[in-house]
């Protein structure tokens, strides 16, 4: 069993004694050393105290991709203080809802989501008060008037990630630095660690795949290149120009990139591109087989600070739809009788649980294993192969979409009686969310009217594409509903 008691040198203070002058950050054109890295990151734990919070509070996060939220994840454990990063696409009420029950004191934006920053502000409902502040105003401190913490308790909780539930409400994963540690260190025992790699963040900071690069970056020495949000061409560019060795990107991205590159073959120093976010399309695979794309896919979940198993780039081809092996000192293992089962993960990148959600946390953490509620199976050699990302999971250009949430919301309506969420195939974003919708006796109600209600309380890609009204939803003797019978007629439509 390993302790995850133990504490560390800072790690980006330590790259800044060893590697001063080395290149940490590559974002907005912009170029950061570590040790420049390591003092805006210092004071900006120091501005953070500064404003009042104390050290082992939450702090909230709504900020797009950009050097700031890089400072801030590496200011965090100079301050001690738990972060909690919040998805940009979001609704008010749906970030509203977040920061209470993260019970953040502070929530930091940038200028391009003041707006929504304080329309989720006004949502919260209790008396407690939430201060806001630019990214851009964090106030300077002396530095003799803070001290700051020199050290990193691995068992202190770093953030506070926000999973989607099957509820209808998200569950706030905690994760602590101890699991993003153990993930850093199992990830370069898999890939290796060159000294010229280059690591391309194009995923959101705000999902745990993004902000587990900026941790690997200083734990490993080498840079981050951090986009602002993710556009293909400017990501092959990148690749092109700025030596990048290593992106992390799930499938519809990686279809956009080799759309846009038509012929144009990647360069030798491109060695791997990490495939997550659900199972791929065996097209896919097969297209960058053929190309010659360094693709490995990996199985990861937010409650595992990201990766769980990843394919060996040596096996890329060899195993090719094969999420590998788990990643040392992490242990996997396939509950149930057949041949595919629900997958189950133990090691020291499991979350502690989640936040305010006890019996959650006890029925997905048994006998010392994370049961995902994702299906596979391993081959002869223990290789995963994965079958299904939670049965009624819609997995939408990366985004997990849980249809509990979005029925609720269609269920609030006045005019709607039953409602069902399905994912249906789309081109581009490899599925989208449709319901199927029974009406209360005489109600009225359009589908736009629907659609628009949605957009009201959703983040936009949460909102169904198509609305279908149905006299009756189609259940099984038991009364239990038959979703890949509705998933069949509306995938149709």
């Amino acid at each position: 069993m390993i302790n995850h008691s133990e504490s560390l040198p800072n790690w980006l203070a330590h790259r800044a004694a060893v590697l001063p002058d080395q290149l940490a950050l590559l974002a907005a054109g912009r170029r950061w050393s570590f040790a420049a890295l390591d003092r805006w990151a210092t004071g900006m734990a120091r501005g953070l105290l500064a404003l009042g919070v104390a050290r082992g509070d939450r702090v909230a996060l709504l900020l797009r991709n950009s050097p700031e939220f890089v400072a801030l994840a590496h200011a965090a454990p100079r301050a001690s203080l738990t972060l909690v990063p919040l998805n940009t696409r979001l609704a008010a009420p749906e970030l509203a809802w977040q920061i209470a029950d993260a019970g953040a004191r502070l929530l930091i934006h940038d200028s391009d989501t003041a707006a929504l920053a304080a329309a989720a502000l006004r949502q919260l409902t209790d008396d407690r008060s939430v201060a806001a502040v630019d990214v851009a105003r964090l106030p300077d401190a002396p530095a003799h008037a803070i001290e700051l913490r020199g050290s990193i308790d691995l068992d202190q909780i770093y953030t506070i990630m926000y999973t989607s539930g099957t509820t209808g409400r998200p569950k706030g994963a905690q994760l602590t630095y101890g699991n993003y540690w153990w993930s850093a260190v199992g990830s370069a025992l898999n890939l290796g660690s060159h000294i010229d790699d280059r690591w391309l963040a194009v995923l959101p900071l705000f999902h745990v795949g993004g902000l587990s690069i900026l941790v690997r970056s200083v734990v490993y020495g080498i840079p981050a290149v951090v986009h602002p949000s993710f556009d293909p061409a400017t990501a092959n560019r990148a690749i092109d120009e700025d030596g990048i060795t290593i992106v992390s990107v799930v499938s519809a991205m990686l279809q956009r990139m080799l759309e846009e590159r038509g012929a144009r073959p990647y360069p030798a120093a491109l060695r791997c591109v990490l495939l997550g976010g659900g199972p791929a399309p065996q097209p896919l695979l097969e297209a960058c087989a053929a190309r010659g794309v360094p693709v490995v896919q990996t199985y990861g979940l937010t409650e595992t600070a990201s990766q769980v198993a990843t394919l060996a780039p040596a096996d890329a081809l060899r195993k090719l739809g094969s999420a590998g092996q788990p990643l040392l000192p992490t242990e996997l293992r396939i509950a149930g009788a057949g041949d595919v089962g629900e997958i189950l993960v133990r090691g020291p990148t499991v979350m502690r649980g989640y936040i305010n959600r006890p019996e959650e946390t006890a029925q997905t953490l048994r006998d010392g294993w994370l049961h995902t509620g994702d299906l596979g199976y391993l081959d002869g050699e223990g290789y995963l192969y994965v079958v299904s990302r939670r049965h009624d999971l819609i997995i939408s250009g990366g985004e997990n979409i849980y249809p509990a949430e979005v029925e609720s919301v269609l269920l609030s309506h006045p005019a709607v009686e039953e409602a069902v969420v399905v994912g249906v195939p789309d081109p581009r974003w490899g599925q989208v969310p449709a319901a199927a919708v029974k009406l209360r006796p005489d109600a009225r109600v359009g589908e736009a009217e629907l659609i628009d209600f949605c957009r009201q309380h959703l983040a936009g890609y949460k909102v169904p594409r198509l609305v279908r009204f149905l006299a009756t939803l189609p259940r099984n003797a038991t009364g239990k509903l038959l979703r890949d019978e509705i998933k069949s007629a509306l995938a149709t439509q």
